[in-house]
């Protein structure tokens, strides 16, 4: 079109190649994940040493865990809304900060009450970064590339989970369990000067807002350097709604969607964070040793990174509400067969490997729709508030197994019922997938 035309935002995003400065945007996203799962991790690593030469019993280190899942689930109410009214970046590079420093003065802690509370603010920032960053991720991506590269982004928080307990074994024998935090300190601080000087604002946050049309036209030149954009005037498929980001979330054409959501993320982290937190227990029961428990529990984290990014390129090229529907209802029954395998170290080693692929694999992909069901106005709200909803999940099931284990049930009925909420998940995705169908979805803006 000639360059003195309206040019819709989104549309010049999705009609351009994949470019070097949006990998760019990946990577840095990626890089904050990264660092958001180091220091979500530390604290599970480091608690037994503090729980030695603080003389505390477990039930006095219960509240440092509760802390962290607290603090992430209030992140992520507070710091939604405000990304939709102050933009994706500056919130993304406080989420930062404020998380770095927290994690940072934490390491100078004296005694626990002090721990707690400096975990709770780790949390909080920690909460506020992961969401921004799919939101940011999905508004770079073009449309039929976004759900593979929303999903391999979000593998950065297993990576750096991951790189958090090799690190940290290293750090805690040579220099204490207090250099761990450090690290999860000032890696954070070093990574928000980066995104200060190389993160762009969203173009569709910016076009929204009403302002920023030179920063806008230097964003997309950046995609396309060959496009004219000199006399462009820039928009987007969405008229923007006045008033609080987090009423927009309930909207007639928005309200069941939301619901569904909430729903799917509410079950998905329960199951996600009792299997993580119980799973090596349970093994243990059946009379594996602690390293066969261990190794057999790994891989539910390498069966989600894997079904993470699968399912996102699945999502690209298929229904993405149908391969979520599939794939939680397939979790429901890899996670039984654990229980049916459990004194089997190989069979339940591999049972254990689908049941992450597909349940936490589901759980980013969900991420990454609820990135391109809401409209620009309130998606940082929407993914933010999905996430936290999706904390209260975690939060029942990491206390949740204790319960169960009290129950008295054999392993096969043990982790059926365990399953059952991934098949709920799924039968709410193919709710959502039903009422994106009807005709009042045509009205919503899901670039």
């Amino acid at each position: 079109m000639p360059a003195s035309q309206p040019l819709n935002v989104t549309a010049f995003i999705d009609r351009h190649p994949l470019s070097a400065f949006q990998v760019t945007i990946v990577v840095l996203c990626f890089l904050i994940v990264a660092v958001d799962g180091f220091d979500t991790a530390a604290i599970g690593f480091i608690a037994p040493a503090i729980r030695g030469e603080w003389h505390l019993t477990p039930a006095q280190l219960a509240p440092l865990f509760g802390a962290g899942l607290g603090g992430l689930m209030a992140g992520a109410f507070l710091f939604g809304p405000l990304a939709d009214r102050f933009g994706r970046k500056s919130v993304l590079v406080l989420s930062v900060l404020f998380f770095g420093a927290a994690s940072l003065a934490s390491a100078w802690s004296g005694d626990l009450m002090t721990l707690i509370a400096l975990r709770f603010l780790t949390g909080l920032g920690l909460g506020g970064a992961m969401p921004n960053a799919i939101t940011l991720t999905s508004e770079f991506c073009p449309d039929k590339r976004r759900s593979f590269l929303v999903t391999t982004m979000f593998c950065g928080f297993t990576l750096g989970s991951a790189f958090g307990g090799l690190a940290s074994a290293a750090l805690i024998d040579a220099f204490g369990w207090r250099s761990v935090l450090v690290v999860g300190g000032v890696l954070p601080l070093g990574l928000a000067v980066l995104l200060a000087s190389l993160l762009p604002e969203s173009v569709r946050y910016l076009v929204m807002a009403g302002k920023g049309r030179e920063r806008i036209a230097a964003t997309l030149q950046r995609i396309a350097p060959q496009a004219d954009l000199r006399d462009a005037t820039f928009v987007v498929s969405e008229q923007r709604a006045t008033g609080s980001p987090v009423r927009h979330l309930f909207r007639p054409e928005l309200l069941r969607g939301t619901l569904l959501f909430w729903l799917t993320f509410f079950m998905s982290l329960l199951v996600i964070y009792l299997l993580s937190s119980w799973l090596p227990t349970l093994l243990r029961s059946t009379g594996q040793s602690m390293r066969t428990a261990a190794l057999v529990t790994t891989m539910f984290q390498v069966g989600g990174t894997v079904g993470a990014i699968a399912l996102g390129w699945l999502m690209d090229r298929i229904n993405p509400h149908y391969v979520l529907t599939a794939s939680y209802t397939l979790a429901g029954l890899c996670i039984a067969a654990v229980g049916s395998f459990a004194s089997d170290p190989v069979a339940a080693g591999v049972a254990v490997f689908f049941a992450g692929f597909c349940i936490s694999g589901s759980q980013v992909g969900g991420n990454a729709l609820s990135a391109s069901f809401y409209p620009t106005d309130c998606r940082a709200t929407g993914v933010s508030w999905a996430n936290a909803v999706g904390r209260m999940g975690s939060v029942i099931g990491s206390v949740g197994g204790a319960t169960m284990l009290s129950m008295g049930l054999g392993m096969p009925a043990l982790f059926a019922l365990i399953g059952v909420p991934a098949v709920i998940a799924g039968v709410s995705m193919f709710s959502l997938g039903m009422v994106r169908r009807a005709p009042v979805v045509g009205k919503l803006a899901v670039e």
